[in-house]
């Protein structure tokens, strides 16, 4: 006989009997729940961390929403990615020893042909770059001059593709961004002027009222989804903007005035880096600075429109006249496959230019010397103050979670009337094959095979639905959350309390429909259990789908395994299989089955009281023998609601646990052998105006000049030694009194030429 489905959710999971496994596993799924709905609590501090009264001190921080932007500048040296394939034991280089510097102010573009490095390189600077065994990552990465392994400044990350919630108009998504992100802004008035000047910032005010769309209903433009994206990520006054390929897609027009965009914030203090394949002329000209890279290796690094043509033309390349600079570039520095001579040629070429910038890169690079002073007090405080904020509480995430997802499933009107029509039309279909059954004994086998039927219809189009959505909206989630918008906990509790109103519907017009048709126990009070059964099903189906949108990666992995996983539950939904003749090792099936228990309490409803004509002393003569040979007997509609109540609340378990366990790793850099890093003094020159910025004008005695570097130090709190973690057997410390001694050798050099001269 199957077992009560009270028995605990551990006996409904796993099939096992004994009733402390199953308290232990409903202590579990209670855990779960209790960390869902508790509210998030204040980060750690950073190692080395300025003190509280530094942190508290409000008269030094500046929020976020005031448009404040830290200046800062990135630096990178020896950075080399390869990828190593175990089948053919082959390691492929991404990158190979990549140099170069982004500096507040300036809009620098990454830019070479498919396949030369551009959006690995894009990724490894905003830290976004994938985790993956088979890859291995080195490098140097300076933040305003000090080694820096993790982000300590606030930067935007733009990604090719735009996922937001389609439902939502432009102003709302960036509203509802703005309350997740800052919610030191309390009032609404603040909050609507905040978007509104960002509307107006992006050029977006012409569509703010118009919803975004996506592939089932129109929206807004490839072009505005570009800019959304760029305005969703601006909302905390990020000092970097990393941007990969946000022209993918757009017409000339629209991809202008997107680079224009960004170009506009680059002016306005922030550091802007973008990847992109071979922009018209007047985007080219936009660009302050470039990155040229051709197979992983780099060609030429510094700044852009004419600059590059001059180089290249001391090399024996002239761009011809009339001719966009960005395609020249591109076709210089790439390789012809039209015939095995070309190949050549162009890797010749190739390798030429690749060797010629490493020897020159020198006085090439754009790098300049970042003085200590640049690095204030308010900055370090400022970025110290973002770390250790706290989220806004649970209820108000949960709150506006709850508002977003509700306007999300309400608004959907395409998807809606489709499942409308489909349950509505399931239900004739079923009812009409069905029809107005009677009370004879071949009337027990068709109310059998059209509850079945009835039990899976529902559990597939709540299932497929989901897994259609989910993978999506988790990327979204993901996204968002790696920003620190909100904890996993409200967005699980909001979305399911969002569809209840909505995902009721469905089944409940599927049931209203098909109840009559087929002549069903005609009572009130058994179609009011039928509608209500059918409906904690269909829930139950929408949280399988979470789970397995939270085991895949996509949503064409969602669509195979969910179905899959559907139809091992109707092979055990106790109507093929009895539960007494079930296999020992698959007994635990029919207990996570929503199949079965729907079927089981369909049956129940349906069967319990109902009398049948009979002939034959053998015949089944009422509901109760039915039952007892379907194993039913010996339960109760409410065992079986309760089942797949729990069914439900461990699927939402699990997912949570999915998500926490597969949210996106990043690949850390590690520091390269000793003797792959360049000198600094290669990357930077110092050019006399800047050797003179250090210069005293008179030679002071050694008494004076020691008291001078004493009172311009900067202070611990500012520049401190830094670890760099990627090592293993050594730690490479850069310290306040190493860059003074720096500066202290280049002063008596300059010195010794204005003696010599």
């Amino acid at each position: 006989m199957a077992g009560s489905g009270g028995k605990g959710v551990g006996q409904i999971v796993t099939g096992l009997g004994e009733s402390g496994l199953g308290k232990a596993l409903a202590a579990i799924a209670a855990a779960f729940l209790f960390r869902m709905f508790s509210g998030p609590g204040p980060a750690l501090l950073p190692e080395n961390c300025a003190d509280d009264d530094d942190i508290d001190d409000q008269s030094d921080f500046d929020g976020g929403h005031t448009g404040k932007v830290v200046p800062v500048t990135i630096r990178w040296r020896s950075i080399t990615c390869s990828l190593s394939d175990k089948s053919s034991k082959s390691v492929r280089f991404l990158l190979k020893n990549v140099e170069g510097e982004a500096k507040p102010g300036r809009l620098l573009a990454i830019m070479g042909p498919s396949g030369s490095g551009k959006t690995t390189l894009l990724n490894i600077l905003a830290g976004q770059l994938t985790a993956s065994p088979r890859l291995h990552l080195s490098g140097l990465l300076e933040v305003n001059g000090n080694p820096s392994m993790k982000k300590t400044y606030k930067f935007a990350f733009v990604r090719q593709e735009d996922l937001f919630f389609s439902q939502l108009t432009v102003r709302e998504t960036l509203s509802l961004a703005a309350e997740l992100q800052l919610p030191e802004i309390t009032t609404v008035e603040a909050r609507d002027e905040y978007v509104n000047n960002l509307l107006f910032k992006i050029g977006l005010v012409s569509c703010a009222d118009s919803i975004v769309g996506d592939a089932k209903i129109r929206g807004i433009s490839g072009g505005e989804k570009k800019r959304l994206s760029l305005a969703c990520e601006l909302i905390a006054s990020p000092s970097v903007i990393f941007a990969d390929e946000p022209t993918t897609g757009l017409d000339a027009f629209q991809a202008e005035k997107v680079v224009e965009n960004l170009r506009q914030l680059a002016e306005d203090g922030h550091t802007v880096i973008c990847s992109i394949h071979q922009p018209r002329s007047s985007v080219y000209s936009k660009f302050d600075d470039i990155v040229l890279l051709t197979e992983g290796a780099l060609v030429y690094a510094g700044p852009a429109r004419d600059a590059p043509l001059e180089y290249f033309s001391k090399l024996g390349y002239s761009c011809p006249d009339h001719v966009n600079p960005a395609e020249f570039l591109a076709d210089l520095i790439s390789i012809d496959y039209s015939s095995s001579a070309s190949v050549d040629s162009s890797q010749k070429r190739i390798d030429g230019l690749v060797e010629s910038f490493s020897q020159q890169s020198s006085t090439i690079l754009y790098a300049t010397p970042i003085a200590i002073r640049d690095v204030s007090k308010d900055s370090v405080k400022f970025e110290r103050r973002r770390i250790v904020r706290k989220k806004g509480s649970w209820w108000r995430q949960f709150s506006l979670l709850l508002k977003r997802a509700w306007m999300q499933a309400s608004r959907d009107g395409p998807t809606n009337k489709v499942r409308a029509r489909m349950s509505i039309a399931s239900a004739i279909i079923f009812g009409s094959v069905f029809w107005r059954m009677g009370r004879s004994q071949t009337s027990i086998q068709d109310r059998m095979g059209l509850l079945q039927v009835a039990a899976i219809n529902t559990a597939m189009a709540a299932l497929t639905k989901t897994v259609g959505v989910f993978p999506k909206e988790r990327a979204i989630v993901d996204r968002e959350r790696a920003k620190g918008c909100y904890a996993l906990g409200p967005y699980l509790v909001s979305k399911l309390l969002a569809e209840i109103p909505v995902g009721a519907a469905f089944p409940l017009m599927f049931g209203a429909v098909l109840y009559p048709m087929a002549r069903l126990h005609p009572t009130f009070s058994r179609f009011g259990k039928f509608c209500g059964i059918v409906t904690v099903e269909s829930f139950a189906a929408s949280a399988m789908g979470l789970t397995v949108g939270a085991m895949v990666p996509t949503t064409e992995a969602a669509m195979a395994v969910g179905p899959s996983l559907m139809t091992v539950f109707i092979v055990f939904g106790g109507y093929y299989v009895n539960a007494e003749n079930t296999p020992i090792i698959f007994r635990w099936i029919p207990r996570i089955s929503l199949i079965r228990w729907a079927f089981e309490g369909f049956c129940i409803n349906e069967f319990r009281g109902l009398e049948f004509d009979h002939q034959h002393s053998y015949d089944i003569q009422t509901g109760e023998q039915a039952l007892d040979r379907l194993s039913f007997a010996q339960s109760h509609i409410r065992d079986t609601v309760v089942a797949q109540s729990r069914i439900l609340l461990f699927l939402y378990c699990i997912t949570y646990r999915l998500m926490e366990k597969n949210k996106p790793k990043y690949q850390q850099i590690e520091l390269p052998p000793s003797d792959k890093i360049q000198p600094e003094q290669q990357l930077e020159p110092f050019n006399t105006d800047q050797v003179e910025q250090y210069q005293p004008k008179e030679s002071p005695p050694p008494d004076q000049i020691e008291s001078n570097q004493q009172l311009e130090s900067p202070e611990i709190d500012q520049i401190r030694p830094f670890i760099l973690e990627g090592a293993k057997t050594s730690s490479l410390r850069v310290s306040p009194g190493m860059i003074l001694i720096v500066i202290d050798l280049v002063n008596t050099l300059s010195q010794l030429e204005a003696c010599n001269g």
